[in-house]
């Protein structure tokens, strides 16, 4: 099936509100990132659940597949699995409504969120939009093309099946409240390991390498940016797990964390173009999930890429293939609470690959697995 025809008897449909750009998934891991380290009571806890009351939701059938043979996840497990989800526009050039199903819809960026039962870390792994997989009732395709054959059931289904793992929740986001989220904790401080210059912009926006401050547009524009990059989305995803760790250490700083109107402000200008399933709009819910983790540091917060194990040309389209080993012992380890143990094997292997490539890189030895991580 091609990625411009639909499935037999799929009516795209759309609801009627306000269309929203989505924006890339970096900004929705930064907030949940904040939305985790509130631990606040009292007064404040009601302020938060009216800022947090802000965001849209949609229902469960808009977001979950209805099909019953779903991973089982066992209802003792308090482990918490989150799709953090983001949507460039469409090819249409038309506003999205992350709730559509249009056929041109496709999901930009994605990344799913582990919340271990100890609410010790949070692993947030990459997925490469251009993702060789099965998507299911549909075959082999991109798996960024997941939307289009049926809105977010179909991405969480298709996901669902990759990690044999159940995801408890969705949540999507505006790319308008990544400004406000860099506005209100004074931007960031990144490390660029290389000069380069957003290209796609008038005029280009360039950032210089080394240490560097980037707030409000500047900052989305060097989280977004892939077209500069000989390694594109790869580039991309290392510049987006540095900016979160950035995000998590400054809001985890003095100057924010001892301010709870300082972290209303944060989360109340935010929250307004935040959409979620209605579980992860339960104020209660969220509130308590961040007193739970009040003990959290910027290194308790853990991002990589899924691997894959190449690249190829199918069907003139190039695209990854994933790494099936890997994404089964990442399913496993989500399971058995032990992505510790494999995040620290895959900085080995990691550490290995880089000293074979800069000792073979004359004979013209080619890499192995790709990874990106974020120490």
């Amino acid at each position: 099936m091609s990625l411009d025809t639909q499935p037999n008897g799929y009516v795209p449909r759309r609801l009627h509100r306000k269309p929203r750009r989505i924006g890339r998934t970096v900004l929705l891991a930064a907030l949940m990132v904040v939305v985790c380290v509130l631990g606040v009571g009292g007064t404040y806890a009601a302020k938060f659940a009216t800022a947090l009351g802000q965001s849209e939701t949609l229902q469960d059938n808009e977001v979950f597949p209805t099909n019953t043979d779903r991973p089982y996840k066992d209802p003792g497990d308090a482990s918490m699995n989150i799709l953090l989800l983001g949507a460039d526009k469409s090819a249409t050039d038309e506003e999205l409504d992350i709730s559509a199903t249009s056929t041109d819809q496709r999901s930009d960026s994605m990344m799913l969120v582990h919340i271990p039962a100890d609410r010790k870390k949070i692993y947030i792994m990459s997925v490469v939009r251009d993702s060789w997989v099965n998507i299911p009732g549909v075959g082999k395709s991109k798996i960024n093309a997941a939307m289009s054959y049926g809105g977010v059931p179909k991405l969480v289904e298709t996901l669902e099946g990759l990690f044999d793992q159940k995801i408890d929740h969705v949540a999507m986001v505006d790319f308008s409240a990544f400004r406000e989220l860099t506005k209100a904790i004074g931007g960031v401080t990144v490390n660029n390991p290389k000069a380069f210059c957003a290209y796609k912009t008038t005029p280009d926006v360039c950032f210089e390498a080394g240490n560097i401050h980037i707030e409000g547009q500047r900052a989305l524009k060097w989280v977004r940016e892939r077209h500069a990059f000989p390694g594109s989305d790869y580039q991309r995803v290392r510049n987006q797990q540095q900016f979160l760790k950035a995000v998590f250490k400054k809001v985890l700083s003095p100057e924010v964390l001892a301010s709870p109107n300082k972290l209303f402000d944060v989360v109340n200008s935010v929250m307004p173009y935040v959409t979620t399933d209605k579980g992860l709009k339960d104020a209660g819910m969220l509130v308590g999930l961040g007193m739970q983790m009040t003990s959290l540091r910027s290194s308790d917060l853990v991002s990589f890429t899924v691997p894959t194990s190449g690249s190829q040309t199918i069907g003139g389209q190039s695209v990854e293939i994933p790494d099936y080993a890997a994404i089964t012992q990442i399913g496993q380890a989500m399971a058995n609470g032990t992505l510790d143990e494999y995040y620290a094997s895959i900085k080995v292997k990691e550490a290995e690959n880089e000293k074979l490539q800069s000792g073979a890189t004359s004979a013209g030895a080619t890499s192995g697995p790709r990874t990106s991580t974020t120490p």
